[in-house]
């Protein structure tokens, strides 16, 4: 995993993500999802393409089932994007990169 990466959990989910002053792109994902494994490198080459515009945080949903909830993820992997504390866009299931950077462009 890129070293870009944020792990999120409940207790630093509000300062990560909520309060962050960069766009910030979040994975919910676990261990056992395989489309999640297959989006993993795809998410680490954007946090590095991206590092100092926008941050990427990965949430793993059986280790945060209250974060899930918060923002109705059924399936996994969900992407959300969130900009100025606000979620403003999401990508669910396994997709090409480019998806990911035209949802990053529009909130950069």
């Amino acid at each position: 995993m890129s070293k870009s990466i944020i792990t999120i959990d409940k207790n630093n989910f509000e300062n990560e993500v909520l309060k962050s002053d960069k766009p910030v792109i979040v994975d919910f994902w676990a261990a056992w999802c395989g489309p999640c494994r297959m989006v993993a490198p795809v998410i680490d080459q954007l946090a590095d393409q991206y590092s100092g515009k926008v941050k990427v945080a990965k949430i793993n949903v059986d280790e945060n089932p209250e974060l899930a909830g918060m923002y109705q993820v059924m399936s996994i992997p969900t992407i959300l994007m969130f900009k100025e504390g606000k979620k403003v866009d999401e990508l669910v299931g396994a997709r090409p990169k480019q998806a990911f950077e035209d949802m990053i462009q529009k909130s950069i």
